[in-house]
């Protein structure tokens, strides 16, 4: 029998052996689910695509598109696969932590305001090079982060959820954050991460301390930190925040200090083509009975 699958993009090479449905996440989802075994989920496409995943009684395998999947383990029923999207987006987060990183230590947005003006007043500017970086959460995109601040010759200190050879616990926080010139975050929205950098936090950072979310918004309690960058205290440069987005009178789209990119980092021209070669390979891993790779647990 001819297994089903459900895919977001029509482009992708196929297994003879496989049917094909299509949903990109938009619209009305095919009439017909009852035969799909193996689902990729559009990528950020919003809520609604992870709600068919009950919907789909045959299901035994999902594919997502993105590296956390935290909020897809509750639709996941018991004995489906889940496969994650680890290594999709790692050199996209990192170019873009390394822009917000260079964009606020090279005071990049003080100039951008000075060009309409043909202004050309000058002064010298924080750098890159020599900093002390608290890299927190070590996986696969905050190496390929590590790798741009190794070639800055900033110094890097890894932070993971346990402690390892080279790499810090995540319970050494409180020792390492009065060191760090550069805090990056790169964490999934779960319970141990949430609220992890409130007002105690900031306030062991230095004067004039960066911080900088490629994450997940919950990591950072909005309300502290808006209050640390306010005081001058601490700067912020965010791909994401909480809530998302913010509301459009939130200080932090204006207050000195704060730079906001809307959660960007990971969907530059190198997502797709990576994307479709997982898919592809999945499809021909499941099309042949073998293992899918990216498997979560």
């Amino acid at each position: 029998m001819t297994a089903r699958v459900l895919l977001p993009w029509s482009d992708l090479a196929v297994p003879a052996e496989l049917e094909v449905a299509y949903y990109d996440g938009t619209g009305t989802p095919p009439g017909d689910l009852d035969g799909i075994e193996f689902y990729v989920l559009p990528y950020d496409a919003g809520p609604e695509p992870p709600k068919l995943i009950p919907r789909l009684p045959a299901l035994k395998a999902v594919q997502a598109l993105s590296a956390g999947v935290d909020n897809l383990l509750p639709l996941i029923p018991d004995g489906v696969r889940l496969a994650n999207g680890r290594g999709l987006h790692d050199l996209s987060v990192a170019e873009h932590a390394l822009a917000l990183v260079l964009a606020a230590q090279r005071d990049l947005p003080r100039w951008f305001r000075q060009q309409p003006a043909g202004s050309w007043e000058r002064e010298h500017t924080r750098s890159l090079a020599d900093c002390r970086v608290l890299l927190v959460g070590y996986g696969s995109i905050g190496r390929a982060i590590e790798r741009y601040l190794n070639a800055g010759e900033a110094e890097v200190v890894p932070v993971a959820s346990r402690a390892r050879e080279g790499v810090h616990g995540i319970d050494e926080l409180p020792d390492l954050l009065p060191t760090a010139d550069i805090v990056i975050l790169v964490l999934p929205d779960n319970p141990g991460t949430r609220g992890l950098i409130g007002e105690r936090e900031l306030a062991a950072l230095p004067q004039d301390a960066l911080v900088v979310n490629v994450g997940r918004g919950t990591a950072i309690d909005t309300d502290a930190l808006t209050t640390a960058v306010a005081e001058g205290r601490v700067r912020a440069a965010l791909d994401v925040v909480d809530p998302e987005p913010l509301p459009s009178d939130h200080p932090l789209w204006t207050l000195p200090g704060s730079i906001i990119t809307p959660h960007v980092a990971g969907g530059s021209d190198s997502f797709y083509p990576r994307a479709k070669r997982l898919v592809e390979e999945q499809l021909a891993r499941f099309a042949k009975g073998q293992p899918l790779v990216n498997l979560v647990g």
